[in-house]
């Protein structure tokens, strides 16, 4: 028989010399499924080319005796082709190839050298980044490092649940279960909020942005810590707003500074971290905590507190929303940085005077809840192991910042403060190196750094660089990171020489 589209071809070649059924019993085991074993050999086909765009495959009745499978295996085998696009169903004929993908540049492969560091650079590459690159500048932990027994196991419980919890929208608040335990939750945090105070997002991001439509016109002013988590930047950007950055010092933002920031300014929002700090893993001192909140409250200022890392802490820094008691200060989290980066879910802690007018928000911007996530959140927390797995992370965490630290300290770098727990590490660079520089040297050796003027409104941190010591455990970082510095440093020598950089010409 002959495939329309393409030259005469002999059905029984299909089999591609596989030696009839042995050798797909073989790929069977190989590949775990029969099913896949059949799409397998039809993906080779068309990578040979042996069957071309707008090819008929063989019916299903036809495929399925040459390889001596049932019709339903090979019917399985065909439509999850056609959901990848690999092939096409036509209604009474039966399935064709796909016509071919555009090519792919390879310039879209590797890492964008060119890109400006701004706020969207760590992201942006970081996310992007296959299994090759090594991401000692990213947000996160080690996949090896999270708990993926526990989600697996919640996984299996959640698939044996009611039609309604797999199907159904979630409401807009959130699960009331999962709204009861994170009261407790902030407790231990000395932060008192009862369930109809909390709302569940789609994540950390998703809170602030929500409160950002609920509180801010374009035009209006909000304050950052400098340097700061780089998509408040990207986030306060999208909701045109004017960004007026304070200076962070190791106790919290420089208290005299962010009062003249309210005089001058008159700002409606400030956004920070009070416990680890992002990027430096400072803690907010009491001290500072109760200066801030007697300034906001005759200013009329908001505070979004981000309290993304509260896992992570040996000891339970001062949280706003304890002191404040929701007045001025609005709680977020999420469960991102500890469960799953995969499983999104985080929530809004705020007065409840708010709540309605921000679960209308959530509608028109999301519709219902996240219902899956909130219930594998829910049932990750109650298990009993999640304390155990946070203490082992927290060991882990502190051995692997010693180790970077000093590391990073044989090669010169300064840490700005030792941080009392948490994943980060913000260091000054060797006098004369730049970070943009040095990141995107590094880069082109698949080496992802976080420059410090990404987190810097001012731009006022290129001598300072971000580092996740929980990704920094490989050597080749290390190799990489020795060697871009030997390459910045020889070309800052170049240009200081007469006739080739600024001192001159001979």
């Amino acid at each position: 028989m002959a495939f329309p589209g393409t030259i005469p071809y002999s059905f029984p070649k299909l089999l591609w010399s596989i030696g009839q059924y042995g050798l797909l019993e073989m790929l069977a085991r190989k590949e775990g499924t029969l099913v896949s074993s059949l799409m397998a050999t039809v993906r080779q086909r068309i990578a040979a080319r042996s069957l071309t765009p707008g090819a008929r495959l063989p019916s299903i009745r036809a495929f399925a005796k040459a390889m001596q499978v049932s019709t339903s295996t090979v019917v399985e085998a065909y439509e999850r082709l056609a959901a990848e696009g690999i092939i096409r169903p036509r209604p009474g004929s039966g399935f064709y190839v796909s016509s071919p993908l555009a090519p792919l540049s390879l310039t879209e492969i590797g890492p964008k050298l060119d890109r400006e560091v701004d706020p969207f650079w760590v992201s942006r590459q970081s996310l992007a980044a296959g299994p090759d690159m090594l991401k000692p500048g990213c947000g996160w932990l080690p996949a090896s490092w999270m708990r993926e027994t526990g989600l697996r196991r919640a996984l299996r419980a959640l698939a044996r649940a009611d039609d309604a919890t797999l199907t159904d929208y979630g409401s807009p608040l959130g699960s009331p279960a999962l709204r009861q335990l994170l009261t407790r939750r902030m407790e231990e945090h000395g932060i008192e909020a009862s369930p109809d105070q909390i709302i569940l997002t789609e994540s950390g991001t998703q809170a602030i942005d929500l409160l950002c439509r609920f509180l801010l016109e374009p035009g209006d002013t909000v304050l950052v810590d400098d340097p700061c988590y780089f998509n408040f930047h990207a986030l306060l950007r999208a909701h045109r707003v004017n960004v007026v950055c304070i200076p962070f010092t190791p106790v919290g933002p420089d208290i005299d500074l962010f009062g003249k920031a309210l005089v001058e300014h008159s700002p409606r929002l400030y956004v920070t971290n009070s416990a680890i700090h992002n990027p430096t893993g400072a803690v907010l001192s009491p001290v500072v905590a109760h200066r801030l909140l007697k300034l906001a409250e005759p200013a009329g200022l908001t505070i979004i507190e981000d309290d993304i890392f509260a896992d992570f802490e040996q000891t339970p820094a001062p949280r706003l929303a304890a002191f404040d008691g929701f007045e001025r200060v609005v709680h977020i989290g999420s469960f991102s940085k500890t469960l799953s980066a995969s499983v999104r879910c985080g929530f809004i802690a705020a007065p409840r005077s708010w709540i309605e007018d921000l679960t209308n928000l959530k509608i028109a911007t999301a519709f219902g809840g996240g219902r899956l996530s909130a219930e594998l959140v829910l049932a990750l927390l109650r298990d009993g192991s999640y304390r155990k797995h946070m203490e082992e992370l927290r060991l882990r965490l502190s051995r692997a910042m010693n180790e970077t630290t000093a590391r990073l300290q044989a090669l010169g770098f300064e840490p700005w403060i030792k941080p009392q727990a948490g994943m980060f590490l913000w260091c000054r660079l060797p006098e004369g190196l730049d970070a943009s520089e040095l990141a995107r040297r590094a880069l082109a050796q698949n080496v992802i750094l976080a420059p410090g003027n990404a987190f810097s409104l001012s731009r006022s941190a290129n001598g300072f660089m971000r580092f996740n010591v929980a990704q920094c455990l490989d050597d080749r970082i290390f190799d990489v990171l020795q060697a871009a510095m030997r390459e910045c440093s020889s070309a800052l020598w170049l240009d200081r020489l007469p006739g080739i950089g600024g001192f001159g010409t001979p």
